[in-house]
């Protein structure tokens, strides 16, 4: 199979207001993409550009508006979300949130032990666990009867990996998962996304705002912008090549090693966010350094540069005309 994971066409709108001012939101517009099997395919964008959003989607914590999902050949419907549980597992941004401060972190893993019948016995749940817990560099001893409080972020957060891995999953889906980790540790929680990639064959969807780690660990890589995928294609070709005005304006925000440079250029999120998601046209011409006067009225096509999807008007026909 080529495609483990398929989006095609995800919407989702929310209205906000009462029935007399009532304004509809689309979060996320007309979304699509694929991930292949031991692949890491990476959302990136600064907060409010959609990606968490279709995350929950994928996952079935939200309802779609429209669009489709298809794992594994088996599409996703609102009556049955069983293949979530048959190989997709998830990583969230905060790991202290993801365990009760009042439960050992040990009781989870039984507990999921349990509940999928991993194992027959006691010993070899343990069995199991140490296995899991080993790929991440930690041991069933180093945690049992241990409380979230007792290990420092990234301990905690490695522990949230193997959790995931305990079902033996092939699509795991992590949500800003080392931007609560300590800097110092950022690369050793990618590293091993790279590592179950490689030697297990796991793919990763990873959602993050930080360009620096996504061109580090990913295959793939897809801008989003109010809603919009607005680039997407390898991760060479995007960051180090961007064709759209937003991408280049989000990879130039990455910090320089030289202090003078440091913050010379950085994006912040517009104070008028819900007007940017209700513009009609592109949702960037706001800010855009290249706006044209098609960008105010008219939405861009997703259109192919070089094998890269590109949503721009500047790369259009009329325009080169």
């Amino acid at each position: 199979m080529d495609k483990l994971l398929e989006v095609n066409e995800l919407t989702k709108q929310y209205s906000q207001g009462n029935v007399i001012a009532r304004v509809i939101l689309t979060a996320a517009d007309h979304v699509s993409f694929y991930i292949k099997p031991a692949e890491i395919f990476t959302l990136a964008g600064e907060s409010g550009c959609g990606k968490t959003t279709t995350a929950k989607i994928v996952l079935g914590f939200e309802e779609a508006t429209s669009g489709t999902i298809v794992h594994n050949g088996k599409p996703q419907t609102r009556k049955e979300k069983v293949w979530i549980t048959e190989g997709v597992q998830a990583i969230f941004q905060d790991p202290f949130s993801t365990f009760n401060p009042l439960r050992t972190v040990d009781s989870y893993f039984h507990e999921t032990v349990q509940n999928f019948k991993l194992a027959r016995t006691k010993q070899e749940a343990i069995d199991h666990i140490d296995k899991k817990l080993r790929l991440v560099g930690l041991s069933y001893q180093e945690f049992a009867g241990k409380y979230p409080n007792e290990f420092s972020g990234g301990q905690l957060q490695r522990i949230s990996i193997a959790r995931a891995l305990v079902t033996d999953p092939k699509l795991i889906i992590a949500d800003e998962p080392v931007s609560m980790v300590d800097a110092s540790l950022r690369m050793s929680i990618v590293n091993l996304f790279k590592k179950l990639r490689d030697e297990l064959g796991v793919s990763i969807l990873y959602i993050t705002h930080d360009l620096a780690t996504a061109y580090y660990v990913s295959d793939r890589i897809a801008i989003m912008f109010r809603g919009n995928i607005i680039e997407m294609g390898s991760v060479e070709q995007v960051l180090m090549n961007p064709r759209h005005p937003y991408s280049k304006l989000l990879r130039d925000s990455i910090p320089q090693a030289d202090p003078k440079l440091r913050w010379t250029s950085t994006v912040t999120l517009s104070e008028l966010e819900q007007e940017e998601y209700l513009r009609r046209g592109c949702k960037f011409a706001g800010r855009c350094p290249e706006v044209m006067d098609i960008c105010k009225g008219v939405v861009p096509a997703d259109l192919s540069v070089d094998g890269v999807l590109v949503k721009c008007h500047k790369y259009s026909d009329t325009q080169k005309g």
